[in-house]
């Protein structure tokens, strides 16, 4: 595709320049160049750069999620929508006064999401890729989220184990012989971290679930998101780490969300 020049910078020139490079929909990716870019050389470079395969929330610097607009650096795992529907579940679940957990947690997208839909919740998100979690600190400062950097678990501060209300972990679930068919915007742009879930796709989520009890509070939920094809052995694989498990889908979505609440009441809130 010849270089998009500024002075050919109008809404057709870039809807042509991002059909020829393939974009199914170059209308609407063309209007989000066109409402971000500020200067007709940054559209002109937006458009090289998504020509060249780049994500489209890459080249913005920003991806639509639950209503929100999340930074996304380049590098990092792009939030999916179908994701949304873990956050409804979690704000369904979610009482009052809330301590909330994103893990697994990418740019922060979820925790963004919980924040800005629950009152007030303290929160927390770690993830193991520094870069990661460098977005994420930039999504979670204005709502005064913690993140933390390390594998899983042992990135959080030991105050919080038995008191995580809503435990959220959008775990890596792409078995590893199908890392490679993934669309190319994916693989070839997204940390490997964050997309292989190992041989059968659920290896994390089963070190999740095996440590997930000693940090929710007694009634609090883990939440993860999974494929159809997983669902069943996730939901045993829930119970198994003690957790009472329940599997919710979103058709709209093409979403599968596992729930593990851990038994016990919850704890009444002060002065009740």
């Amino acid at each position: 595709m010849p270089p998009l020049s500024s002075a050919s910078s109008s809404a057709s020139a870039v809807v042509a320049a991002l059909r020829s490079a393939g974009c199914v929909f170059a209308e609407d990716e063309a209007e989000l160049i066109l409402s971000t870019a500020r200067t007709p050389g940054e559209i002109a470079t937006m458009v090289e750069r998504r020509a060249a395969g780049l994500p489209l929330e890459h080249v913005l610097g920003w991806a639509g999620f639950h209503g929100l607009r999340i930074t996304v650096d380049p590098g990092v795992f792009v939030p999916r929508r179908r994701t949304e529907f873990l956050v409804d579940l979690a704000v369904s679940l979610a009482r009052e006064v809330s301590v909330v957990v994103d893990l697994c947690c990418g740019s922060g997208a979820v925790a963004a999401a919980l924040a800005a839909s629950l009152d007030g919740p303290e929160l927390h998100a770690a993830d193991i890729d520094p870069a990661a979690v460098r977005c994420a600190r930039r999504n979670l400062a204005a709502c005064g989220g913690h993140v933390h950097e390390g594998d899983l678990f042992t990135a959080l501060p030991g105050h919080l184990r038995g008191r995580v209300d809503i435990l959220a972990a959008n775990v890596p679930y792409v078995p590893t012989d199908e890392v490679g068919l993934l669309p190319p915007e994916a693989r070839d742009h997204e940390p490997l971290v964050a997309l292989d879930g190992g041989s059968d796709g659920l290896d994390i989520l089963r070190r999740v679930t095996a440590e997930a009890s000693r940090w929710l509070s007694p009634g609090g939920s883990l939440l993860v998101e999974t494929s159809e094809r997983q669902a069943s052995l996730a939901v045993e694989t829930f119970t198994r780490g003690g957790l009472d498990a329940r599997l919710a889908v979103s058709e709209e979505l093409c979403a599968n969300v596992v729930i593990g609440t851990r038994p016990g009441r919850a704890s009444e809130p002060q002065g009740a």
